[in-house]
């Protein structure tokens, strides 16, 4: 997706002799038929990501069915830590976007192991979260998914917090077009969103959507588009919560996370939100963050 939009050259670095590079080439195959001239290039040495501006991880093991997010933790921590050793080394002036599970936790090990500012710390996840929330609003409704603008905060797992009130269709409140009972399905499909798609895939985890959300993210800072993207940034004082990272609205633009966004929310959505919060902090406790 960076490539078909034209964002940037890549660099695919992977840990599996061939797989990075058998994709890379692949990738650059369809360019001549999709239309774009960005390049691509597969490696197993990290080396070859030296002096990129914006380096996107998803490294780390995919759930499987009947696995959680937490269930990955400590697997997942081992390999973020590997990985951050060599940003450090190659790519010390980066914008590191994080998409490995569990994702919060993820994020603040990244920020804690690279001790690069918090600006240049993102994860991926809110952006997701409100584009499954979006999607199923679109389908109940048959209307353009592109008229739904949706809020999703909190952590990406099971106690996310879909923001029903900050959510509009064609600029009209969701309440005043679906029930609550309607919109509280809707919020259920949309924390469970992964976990239904890893239920039909049998293997691995979802692909699309996540690789969708990472490239709008990177192409808000190389764009400096200063967009509002709901993003897994470091908390230090907003809304509350102190030292951790959680998913909030975040501005976006060259320097990474440039300002954390106050957006109205109603009691019931604060609670959620701090409810969020601790779950956050005990997954960061195993890691003795």
């Amino acid at each position: 997706m960076i490539l078909q939009k034209g964002l940037a050259d890549v660099a695919l670095v992977d840990v599996v002799d061939g797989l990075p590079q058998g994709k890379a080439l692949d990738l650059m195959q369809a360019g001549p038929i999709v239309g774009y001239n960005t390049k691509i290039v597969g490696s197993n040495d990290f080396a070859e990501i030296k002096d990129s501006q914006i380096i996107i991880v998803t490294a780390g093991l995919a759930r499987k069915p009947g696995m959680s997010r937490d269930d990955l933790l400590q697997k997942n921590a081992d390999i973020t830590r590997s990985v951050c050793a060599h940003i450090k080394k190659y790519a010390p002036n980066s914008i590191v976007i994080t998409v490995t599970n569990p994702l919060d936790t993820m994020a603040y090990l990244t920020y804690k192991t690279l001790g690069f500012e918090s600006s240049r710390v993102l994860g991926m996840a809110p952006l997701l979260d409100l584009a499954r929330m979006a999607t199923f609003i679109a389908m109940e409704l048959n209307c353009p998914v592109t008229e739904v603008k949706a809020m999703v905060l909190g952590t990406h797992g099971d106690l996310m917090v879909p923001v029903p009130s900050q959510t509009t269709v064609s600029g009209q409140p969701i309440e005043k077009l679906l029930s609550q009972e309607k919109i509280k399905e809707i919020v259920e499909r949309t924390q469970n969103g992964g976990a239904e798609i890893v239920a039909l895939l049998k293997t691995g985890s979802a692909y699309y959507a996540p690789a969708a959300s990472a490239a709008y993210m990177a192409e808000a800072i190389l764009k400096d588009t200063k967009e509002i993207i709901p993003s897994s940034v470091l908390a230090e004082g907003e809304y509350g919560l102190t030292d951790l990272y959680i998913g909030l609205p975040a501005k976006l633009g060259k320097n990474g996370v440039e300002k954390i966004v106050a957006i109205e929310l109603t009691s019931d959505e604060k609670a959620a939100l701090a409810k969020s919060a601790e779950a956050i902090k005990a997954s960061n406790i195993k890691l003795s963050l």
